[in-house]
């Protein structure tokens, strides 16, 4: 048994020892690694941009009227709409200045009157010469200046009246109010110029998203345009899908319903907006997101992000070459679509990307490697 057991030992020795000798005369044995051409398909292209909402409409609400506030009646940051009372201003001065007007109405009504009975009087009278016409006319201007002035009262008393009605300051638009300004018992100045502000309203729904995007891009947009691939933002409505910083998927769509008329001179970018739906009220006017913007169909080369590495500044794909050798390949990468990622230039269709042993310092750019088949599979939706 001793016997069988020293042969087997010096056969394993031998063998060792063949081995080793065939090692170092040609090298270490290739490394096995699973090949792929890139998976080819026509893709959306999505363009991602920076952003943040904003409301589509904001009013800064101050009373047309000046005084004293009497009572607030909203909450600070409630939702309004459109006509809810928000301030009341102190009424008396402006239910005095209606008493007053209406007083003198009342008095030119009664000049009207006189005046009108003294011209149909005298109709009567000129005929049997006891008054002159001279006199009659005087009665017709006296019953003109009147009338004008029964107008100007009429006028002065609906000029009350709607001061008073705007004591009453009501919500302008639907929305979400801001904080007071101003208290119970402060006094305000109101009409057209130098008028307190008492309070903002923002629309919550829909909501804006306001981004730029880069001249290059905005080339690429015109040229797809005038090709017939893409629509106008300006005539039509790209949809745009968003999310939120705390989001992973782009749950939120809109579309595009603004492309300013000319580029910002300083930072080279023109602006857009896009409308989006916001019926759960929770975007807020001034939140940051992401956004992708439809940027048409191609056709794309798919990898998996694990067969890409970095090179300094660089990302390189490696790929098996003739005679088996590793080589090395600088591309430029877009975005994922399906679980991979796309190469906007640098791979060919007939290309064999090395999928695994990467981190392997065997597979490196002239080294020999061994192709087996492998696959790139696109994640289902």
């Amino acid at each position: 048994m001793s016997v069988r057991r020293c042969l087997l030992a010096v056969a394993s020795l031998c063998l060792w020892a063949f081995s080793s000798a065939s090692f170092a005369q040609g090298g270490p044995p290739a490394m096995p690694v699973s090949v792929s051409e890139p998976l080819s398909k026509r893709v959306t292209q999505w363009d991602e941009y920076s952003g943040r909402f904003e409301a589509v409409a904001s009013v800064e609400v101050r009373a047309r009227v000046s005084g004293f506030i009497d009572k607030i009646d909203f909450r600070d940051g409630q939702i309004v709409k459109v006509g809810d009372p928000l301030f009341t201003i102190d009424k008396r001065p402006y239910e005095i200045a209606v008493e007053s007007a209406e007083a003198e109405v009342a008095r030119n009504k009664a000049q009207v009157d006189l005046a009108e009975l003294q011209v149909g009087r005298g109709a009567s009278l000129i005929s049997s010469r006891t008054i002159t016409e001279a006199e009659q006319d005087s009665r017709k201007s006296t019953l003109a200046v009147a009338r004008a002035q029964l107008k100007s009262a009429e006028a002065a008393l609906r000029n009350a009246q709607l001061n008073l009605e705007w004591t009453n300051v009501t919500a302008p638009i639907a929305g979400r109010i801001s904080d007071r300004k101003v208290d119970a018992g402060n006094l305000i100045s109101g009409g057209q110029t130098g008028a307190t502000l008492l309070a903002t309203i923002v629309t919550l729904d829909p909501i804006r998203f306001v981004f730029d995007i880069s001249e290059a891009d905005h080339l690429r947009y015109s040229r797809l345009i005038l090709s017939g691939a893409l629509a106008s933002s300006r005539d039509g409505a790209n949809p745009v899908r968003i999310r939120l910083s705390d989001e992973t998927d782009w749950k939120r769509t809109g579309k595009v319903d603004f492309v300013d008329n000319a580029m910002t001179a300083r930072s080279g970018t023109i602006r857009v907006r896009a409308l989006v739906d916001n019926k759960d009220q929770l975007l807020t006017p001034g939140i940051f997101g992401r956004l992708q913007l439809f940027g048409g169909e191609y056709d794309a080369l798919l990898v998996p992000d694990s067969a890409i590495i970095s090179d300094q500044a660089r990302k390189i794909v490696f790929v098996v070459g003739p005679g088996d050798v590793v080589q090395a390949k600088p591309v430029t990468l877009g975005t994922i679509v399906d679980g991979l990622r796309v190469i906007r230039s640098g791979l060919e269709p007939t290309d064999k990307v090395v999928l695994d042993g990467l981190a392997n310092p065997m597979v490196r750019p002239g080294a020999k490697v061994v192709p087996q088949k492998g696959e790139i599979v696109a994640k289902a939706k």
